[in-house]
């Protein structure tokens, strides 16, 4: 570039000002004394660097906060579901019954009905308290439930202890405690399983319902309930033993067995109070969604309750817009300006408290409403009232097919109680995980409840790009009972008398059956209805068995009672043969084949809905 008299003014160095302060030159006195010194162009530059570098540190700081609060979320998410698998494999305490069930007839002399009425007892006060118990987890939180269960457990399996160890009621001749004092240890039993089941169950599911393994996430804790009985009935059967006069072990001792129950499950209640937590933003997000899609049908709008999110936001702007108006008007203290923030926010808590509540009412009601929920509901009632039967009565079933003239104190020929417990354990946990991770894998997409929430974004798409194989959760629930029927039908038939070994082969089966049947009825209920309201819905559904166990049991300890009367009982009241059990088992595969009809129409139901399950 040329100058005006022709020479280049491009700067050379030497054309340096010698009198300009360098950067380290600056006397930062000097320019406190004069401000209006000009500064140099470093000194500028410099400053806007720092002001960079510290916008650029506050972003950091924030990125590092926001990962922070991530990793806290996810060490309670994975926390919470690793004490809740922990809990389900203590609070399956009661599928061991038919370990020490034999020894409540031998030793207590109760008949087969007063043995079943306990069982049932539990079975009764395990199931029936769900939706109770739902009702709180949905609103509150599990820890209480949590709490309530271990001192529970703790004085019920202490007084089932202390009444074991009293001996035979007085009404039988003994000088022990009455017979309803068992039945209230065993109340208590099943009230507290029914606590600590369902906050284990419903942490992990409100915490994982909407991830892409949700089914193997939720058949995890189940699945460990089913465990719990096999290594409780193993702890009892080679730790917990009756030494025998020649040093051999003996029967479970039943007392030192309940006392070492309760003091396990109340640490594990009093831990689960603080260890199961539902990721709060986990919990807010779906109830949002879930009004989000109630608010685009119009139903929020015909609620005369509930006041639209749209309504309450503007109400909140009202608030402030008054807020800077007075500002302008009066002079409003930092103090009066914090209260007013607080009144706000109070009054943002309680109208999302209502609106969670009005929510979780309005679902529960189009659940009872839904008449697929019904026939699901009673497929689950002829398939798990024969299976908690038949696991409630193992002990005794394996004794009616031990010959009378058999030896005392030989293993019986159908295998040992505890090597039946263990089997239905296994198989049932198999099945669960099974059911579980293959739903999840071959399972369609839900996308009947949100549809503008697509859940096959986050499934795995086909590398070659070919549609992924899919099949209903029907396909996996159906043949499993079928194979339930299959046990059912092998101990109805002449075979296991000859060979009673065979009872090993049915075992399994109804354990294989079972099990499906208690993993994939709750996750179809999260998938159909959704898991805002798990709890409760799944509460509900999960009062049937209740209903069934008792009905099979009091057919079950009939036919066996009548048996034992006319001709096949032995001096120790004990029943043999087919007909002690024979009639009862045809009656439960009828069951079961009349429940894979319920739940076909249920299907059908959800096919012409629209509803992927």
């Amino acid at each position: 570039m040329t100058g005006p008299n022709g020479h280049d003014s491009a700067i050379d160095k030497r054309d340096f000002d010698s009198r300009r302060p360098l950067l380290n030159d600056v006397d930062p006195i000097a320019e406190e004394q004069d401000p209006g010194r000009p500064q140099s162009r470093p000194r500028s530059r410099l400053s806007a660097t720092n002001n960079d570098d510290g916008l650029l540190n506050d972003v950091v700081d924030e990125i590092l906060e926001r990962d922070r609060r991530k990793m806290a979320k996810e060490v309670v998410r994975v926390g919470s579901f690793a004490w809740g698998v922990i809990s389900c494999l203590g609070a399956g305490s009661i599928t061991a019954f038919s370990l020490y069930g034999p020894l409540l007839l031998t030793r207590l002399h109760y008949s087969q009905l007063r043995v079943n009425s306990v069982a049932i007892a539990a079975e009764v006060a395990m199931y029936l308290p769900v939706p109770l118990f739902g009702y709180l987890c949905d609103r509150y939180s599990p820890s209480p439930l949590a709490l309530f269960s271990g001192f529970v457990f703790g004085a019920g399996y202490l007084l089932a202890a202390l009444v074991y160890k009293s001996g035979p009621p007085p009404d039988v001749g003994g000088d022990g405690w009455p017979f309803w004092v068992m039945i209230v240890a065993f109340i208590a039993i099943g009230v507290a399983t029914s606590c600590m089941y369902l906050a284990a169950v419903a942490t992990c599911a409100k915490n994982f319902g909407r991830g892409k393994h949700k089914g193997i996430m939720l058949a995890v804790p189940i699945a460990a309930f089913g465990l719990s009985g096999m290594w409780q009935s193993q702890v009892g059967t080679y730790l917990l033993y009756e030494r025998l006069d020649d040093g051999t072990r003996g029967d479970v001792d039943v007392y030192k067995y309940f006392i070492f129950l309760a003091i396990l499950l109340f640490c594990i209640g009093i831990v689960g109070t603080f260890a199961l937590r539902i990721v709060d933003e986990d919990e807010e997000k779906y109830i949002d969604e879930a009004v989000d899609e109630l608010e685009r049908s119009g139903i929020l709008e015909e609620s005369e309750f509930f006041q639209s999110r749209s309504e309450v936001r503007a109400a909140y702007g009202t608030f402030s817009q008054e807020d800077a108006g007075s500002d302008g008007e009066l002079t409003i203290t930092q103090s009066e300006e914090e209260r007013e923030a607080e009144r706000l926010e109070k009054e943002r808590e309680e109208e999302e408290r209502r609106k969670k509540n009005w929510l979780l009412n309005y679902e529960t009601r189009v659940f009872l409403q839904d008449k697929s929920m019904w026939w699901l509901a009673l497929g689950f009632f002829l398939v798990t009232g024969p299976g908690e039967a038949y696991i409630n009565n193992l002990g005794t079933i394996v004794q009616t097919l031990t010959p009378i003239s058999s030896p005392p104190n030989t293993p019986p020929p159908a295998g040992l109680p505890s090597t039946h417990v263990t089997t239905v354990a296994l198989t049932s946990t198999i099945a669960r995980l099974l059911t579980g991770s293959l739903s999840d894998l071959f399972a369609p997409p839900a996308t009947h409840l949100f549809p503008s929430n697509l859940e096959a974004a986050i499934r795995p798409t086909s590398p070659t790009g070919e549609t992924r194989t899919t099949f209903t959760r029907l396909a996996f629930l159906l043949p499993s009972a079928f194979l339930l029927s299959i046990g059912y039908l092998l101990l109805a038939s002449p075979f296991p008398l000859s060979h009673p070994s065979l009872t090993h082969i049915s075992t399994a089966l109804i354990g294989l059956g079972y099990g499906s049947a208690f993993s994939l009825v709750p996750i179809i209920i999260s998938v159909v209805w959704g898991v805002e309201n798990f709890a409760t819905n799944w509460g509900i559904v999960a009062m049937v068995p209740a209903a069934g166990a008792a009905v099979w049991g009091i057919v079950y300890s009939t036919a066996y009672q009548d048996a034992t009367d006319h001709g096949n009982g032995s001096p120790d009241g004990q029943c043999h043969g087919w007909k002690c059990f024979g009639f009862w088992a045809v009656g439960c595969t009828l069951s079961v084949w009349v429940a894979i009809v319920a739940w076909t129409v249920a299907w059908r139901v959800w096919k012409r809905r629209g509803v992927v399950v």
